[in-house]
């Protein structure tokens, strides 16, 4: 079985809208419920994790001992940080790193340890990849976003690094695809509060359009 990995409220009441599921078909589990589709001759369990990377890994962790999943799809949404990219452009990444993991002042700003390379030689090409980066932390903050300009990051979450890193231990296949529904704003000249806020709403408007442009445009080539 294949298990679709997705992290907030928003993110999975998108997925249930999109695939018209009934409450009598979900069922609860610790980290939130989850939902069983067959497509292409393919069993596929769709769950909710919760944010952040503790609820991203105790989540996927479950499931993987739960179903024996062969595969972990990790589906949603992403801040932008590389500017040449826009909102609801989607990403399949070869690199992974969490980069909250390490005392910035004093050692490497990713540590090897916290990289994972995903191999999709067997997936073609022709879609965007690149390096996501994962924290604890939303980057809603120009500094963040420019720290990661400077390490070369292209998008930025709050989970999929570490589920890549969980399912690299339990040797499950990890595929990433993620779409940009928002860009941290400047909020150095304005208040930060109210930039904050604008950037929710965007992220809020393009939530629904990235679910859906994954699951019609790209789940299938992955499962």
């Amino acid at each position: 079985m294949i298990g679709i990995s997705i992290a907030t409220k928003w993110e999975y009441e998108a997925t249930l809208e999109y695939f018209s599921i009934k409450n009598n078909v979900r069922f609860s589990y610790p980290y939130g419920d989850y939902f069983i589709r067959t497509i292409n001759d393919t069993e596929l369990v769709f769950y909710s994790t919760g944010v952040r990377k503790v609820n991203g890994v105790g989540g996927n962790q479950y499931m993987i001992s739960k179903f024996d999943l062969t595969k972990v799809i990790v589906a949603g949404t992403c801040a932008g940080i590389d500017e040449k990219y826009r909102n609801l452009d989607i990403f399949v990444p070869n690199k992974a790193v969490q980069y909250d993991c390490t005392v910035k002042e004093i050692e490497p700003f990713i540590k090897p340890s916290f990289i994972v390379d995903i191999d999709l030689s067997k997936y073609g090409d022709d879609f965007y990849t690149g390096t996501i980066g994962t924290a604890d932390k939303a980057v809603v903050m120009w500094e963040d976003y420019l720290e990661l300009k400077d390490h070369e990051i292209t998008i930025a979450d709050t989970e999929a690094s570490a589920i890549a890193y969980i399912c690299k231990k339990n040797d499950v296949e990890c595929i990433i695809i993620k779409g940009i529904s928002d860009f941290p704003t400047d909020e150095r000249n304005s208040n930060k509060l109210q930039s904050n806020i604008e950037q929710i709403n965007v992220y809020l408007e393009n939530t629904p359009k990235v679910m859906n442009k994954i699951f019609g445009n790209y789940l299938k080539r992955f499962i």
